[in-house]
């Protein structure tokens, strides 16, 4: 998108310290009569996806049932889901309770830099949670000798060092532009609610920004789709009806994940290109983005994984929960 103060010629010594820093409108846009109700419900959502990972992450870390890569994986994972909430949703939910909509410069770009981390690693994570599953079913004999703990650690390592190195380019950039408002119409500082305030014409950097985007979200979902081509395959060959339940139920939580997290991303890009939805709509749509993933990962491994629902049985029927 092009700024329309692109060709605003601008003195020499104009930054962004005319600034000290932005104001986050998102919900002026008609939504203040609700932000009451607003912040109770992201209040509880925060809640739920603080105590369902946190569950995930201790299961794994104090049963040694749980240290296989299927786990790991599962734990970071986890992990990333506390984050990206962290990083948004306590500064929505003080916008609506305390009208607390400044936030500074670094603490905007940080949040920035949080968010597109953490969202670029979970992506990179369930395509390694992918190729987990693709291993676990086209080659179970081989399976251990494949997926070792060395292999799972570089795989996670990978998507982590990932998640650190592809935004930082996009954030540093948008960093160093001058604005000309500090109005944010947006809930949180994402990349495109910032960079459109810049004086410059920034159609170079939202073009390098989508680039990577495409990046991020396609070739794992790439590698997702050439995991589960190939699990199709073998779970068609396999002959008994029973065989084949067993098998599929190994894979269906992670792939309801995947599907939760794409179609949540993939809405957000077509309503960001579509000028014909509401602005409230636009934002509602981003929130859904922050807390869906987040949240259905602990509902969906808790209640379809019999691993997990073992560990949890065994930690609160041991001395350490309930003598």
């Amino acid at each position: 998108m092009t700024n329309t103060m692109a060709n605003v010629s601008l003195p020499l010594e104009f930054n962004v310290s005319l600034f000290s820093d932005f104001l986050i409108h998102g919900g002026e846009l008609g939504l203040k009569e609700i932000y009451t109700d607003l912040a109770i419900f992201l209040l509880v959502v925060y809640i739920m996806v603080l105590i369902g990972n946190a569950m995930i992450i201790t299961l794994v870390l104090l049963d040694p049932k749980l240290h296989t890569p299927m786990y790991i994986f599962l734990c970071n994972l986890s992990l990333t889901d506390i984050v990206i909430t962290t990083s948004v949703l306590p500064k929505m939910i003080s916008v609506c309770l305390w009208n607390d909509v400044s936030i500074s410069f670094a603490g905007c770009f940080l949040q920035m830099y949080i968010y597109l981390t953490f969202q670029t690693t979970e992506g990179f994570l369930l395509c390694a949670m992918a190729y987990d599953r693709y291993v676990a079913i086209c080659n179970p004999l081989r399976y251990n000798s494949i997926m070792t703990i060395k292999v799972c650690v570089i795989l996670a390592s990978t998507a982590w060092a990932l998640g650190l190195i592809l935004p930082a380019l996009n954030v540093i950039l948008a960093s160093q532009l001058p604005f000309c408002s500090n109005q944010i119409m947006y809930w949180f500082c994402d990349y495109p609610p910032i960079v459109t305030l810049s004086c410059l014409d920034t159609t170079l950097l939202i073009d390098l920004a989508l680039a990577c985007a495409l990046f991020v979200m396609y070739v794992p979902f790439t590698v997702i789709i050439w995991s589960y081509c190939n699990i199709i395959k073998s779970v068609c060959k396999i002959a008994t009806s029973e065989g084949r339940k067993k098998a599929f139920s190994t894979c269906s939580s992670h792939l309801i994940v995947v599907l939760t997290f794409y179609i949540a991303h993939s809405c957000v890009y077509i309503s960001a290109k579509s000028y014909h939805i509401h602005p409230n709509v636009l934002i509602l749509i981003s929130i859904v983005n922050c807390i869906l993933t987040p949240l259905v990962n602990p509902l969906v491994y808790s209640f379809r994984n019999k691993q997990i629902k073992d560990s949890v049985l065994k930690l609160l029927f041991s001395n350490k929960v309930i003598p």
